[in-house]
């Protein structure tokens, strides 16, 4: 029955195995069976890795020429002497140093299996050109082969060149992620994001790690320090304890998290963002103080501004952190004439991971405005430019949407239009300071 192989490359061990079977003359066919391998493996093999063998002592003669037989070439020293030259012994020289027709005369039997000398008995004193398999040579050439195809780059000047183009005013200009650049033009790259980081880290591009935004770690965190007591009693009954026990009875209820961004400090200004968990749309208001009153002001104009109907159905659930400038829930939970309007809940006490999807929006507004920049320069117009731009940035959470894409399909659009919500081109997207400069 003839051996079909296991699809396997060949060991170390069964290279042995081959060199062994060709010193004892065994034919391809019985070495295939001792290492369960094809006969066509074994010949592949032997033909692809038989290496020339060199004398090493130098007192042999050249190999025989092709046309020793026939023969008639006469006075190639100049002498006229009229002897063949291949019969002459007195010249130091040798007809094959200086014949101008010598050809060397290789063995018939390397044409045909096994290919090689190794079981030839002739091998010690054959003076023509002996071809061996070694296995340590053939696992040495075979390793290298296997590293050196899977190394370098398998990309055209030209393919490098288009993908330099389009990455460096993305990335350095507009400090787009590769999430959001391979979101709009995988088919232009065209290799995988990992190719891809691998080629910026070997300095392929004019980008550099150092451009990326996750490329460096952040500074380890210091540990919170112990404050005095404060008046917690507006957290009653609506801690983040709390909080999972309503979302178990009203698992479907869609939660939006509420927290600011501080600016310089000793300066007042801040942004009060809210973040839908269902589709991670985050929006933005400008305050004058990071206290009730501004906060509070943000609420009435929403309620103003959409109607106390279409307030509650995307706000149901605002889950936020216990800063003092959220500590008016009653005011927040009514609207002006004293109706519900929604209901919120505190997260625990540095636990900033409960509200995780607002904590990871604001990285966007630090790449726009780095922490311990400065907020005195913006006003509603610029801030609602950021929002627009951190809203249309593709997620890979979203797997390869916008935010901005996917609150069309969850949300009332009487908010997009309320706010000033709208649509960017995916190559305009821009997340650097450069946006409101």
């Amino acid at each position: 029955m003839k051996n079909k192989g296991n699809q396997k490359h060949l060991t170390f061990e069964q290279r042995v195995d081959i060199e062994k079977g060709l010193t004892e003359n065994r034919s391809f066919a019985e070495i295939g069976r001792i290492i369960g391998k094809n006969p066509s493996t074994i010949s592949k093999e032997v033909r692809l890795h038989a290496h020339t063998k060199e004398r090493p002592d130098s007192g042999y003669t050249h190999p025989p020429c092709i046309h020793r037989k026939n023969c008639k070439t006469t006075c190639l020293c100049d002498k006229m002497c009229g002897i063949h030259c291949k019969l002459c012994r007195k010249p130091s020289f040798r007809c094959t140093d200086i014949c101008p027709a010598y050809e060397t005369a290789e063995c018939e039997k390397l044409n045909k299996p096994p290919y090689v000398c190794n079981g030839c008995g002739k091998k010690t004193h054959c003076l023509m050109p002996r071809k061996f398999y070694s296995s340590k040579y053939a696992h040495d050439e075979y390793r290298s082969v296997l590293v050196d195809c899977r190394a370098g780059i398998n990309q055209t000047p030209e393919s490098i060149q288009s993908m330099n183009d389009l990455l460096v005013p993305l990335i350095k200009e507009n400090h787009q992620s590769i999430g959001h650049i391979y979101a709009t033009h995988a088919e232009e790259l065209g290799c995988s994001r990992r190719t891809l980081y691998s080629y910026i880290n070997d300095c392929v591009f004019d980008v550099r790690n150092g451009d990326l935004r996750r490329s460096v770690r952040y500074k380890k965190r210091r540990k919170p320090t112990q404050t005095s007591a404060k008046d917690r009693s507006y957290r009653q009954g609506h801690n983040y304890e709390d909080f999972q026990n309503y979302m178990k009875d009203h698992p479907d209820t869609n939660v939006v998290e509420m927290d600011c961004v501080e600016g310089k400090k000793g300066e007042s200004k801040a942004i009060l963002t809210f973040t839908f968990r269902n589709c991670n749309l985050m929006l933005m208001f400008l305050l004058e103080y990071q206290d009730q009153e501004c906060v509070l002001e943000v609420f009435v104009w929403l309620e103003t501004v959409l109607g106390q109907e279409a307030f509650k159905k995307p706000f149901p659930v605002i889950l936020t952190d216990g800063g003092s400038e959220f500590s008016a829930r009653k005011e927040m939970e009514e609207f002006c004439d004293g109706s519900k309007s929604t209901t919120v809940f505190y997260c625990d006490p540095y636990s900033f991971w409960q509200k995780g999807a607002c904590e990871k929006n604001h990285e966007y507004i630090r790449y726009i405005r780095p922490k311990g920049s400065s907020f005195a320069d913006l006003n509603d117009e610029k801030v609602r430019l950021m929002m627009n731009h951190i809203n249309n940035e593709k997620r890979d959470s979203l797997n390869g949407h916008s935010p901005y894409e996917l609150s069309l399909l969850l949300l009332d659009n009487k908010l997009h239009k309320a706010l000033g919500l709208k649509a960017i081109a995916p190559d305009d997207v821009m997340l650097s300071p450069k946006l409101i400069k």
